[in-house]
C-alpha cells in the first residue's frame, strides 16, 4: 500500500473518531475503508445505553461502503487512543474476513501505526463452506 493511501485512511479515521458517540466507555474510535477504486468510507463507533445495541466503528465503516454498493477493498484504518493500538473485536473480525480486508492499519498517532494482514486477525474463520457442508 501507498504512503499516500496509508496517510489519506489514516485522516479520515482520525476525522471520524472525532464523531464518535461514546459517553459510556469515553473511548472514542473511528475507521476509515478503502475500496479498491480508492474511495473512502468513515465510521466511527456509537454506543448506547444497552450495550449490544452499540456499533463498532469499522462495522459502520464496511456498513457505509456497503451501502453505496461496494464489496472489494484494500485496507482499514483504525484509531483509538494514544496509549494502546486499537485492534478490532471479534465481531468486527469476522466481518472484516467476511470482506476479505487484506489489510488492517492500528494506529495510536498519524506517525505510530501497526499494519496487520487481513488472514492473521481471525484464524479458523467461521465462513460459507461451514454452510455447505
Amino acid at each position: 500500500m501507498e504512503k499516500k493511501d496509508v496517510t489519506a485512511l489514516l485522516s479520515a479515521a482520525f476525522s471520524a473518531r472525532e464523531q464518535a458517540y461514546a459517553p459510556y466507555s469515553r473511548f472514542s474510535v473511528g475507521a476509515a475503508i478503502m475500496t479498491e477504486d480508492g474511495r473512502i468510507y468513515k465510521g466511527c463507533n456509537v454506543e448506547n445505553a444497552s450495550y449490544p445495541a452499540g456499533l463498532c466503528a469499522e462495522r459502520c465503516a464496511i456498513g457505509a461502503a456497503v451501502a453505496e454498493g461496494k464489496r472489494a477493498f484494500k485496507a482499514i484504518a483504525i484509531v483509538g487512543s494514544e496509549a494502546v493500538y486499537t485492534t478490532p473485536c471479534g465481531i468486527c473480525r469476522q466481518v472484516l474476513h467476511e470482506f476479505h480486508v487484506p489489510l488492517v492499519i492500528c494506529a495510536r498517532t498519524r506517525e505510530d501505526y501497526l499494519f496487520i494482514e487481513g488472514e492473521n486477525l481471525l484464524p479458523h474463520a467461521f465462513d460459507d463452506t461451514a454452510l455447505h457442508s
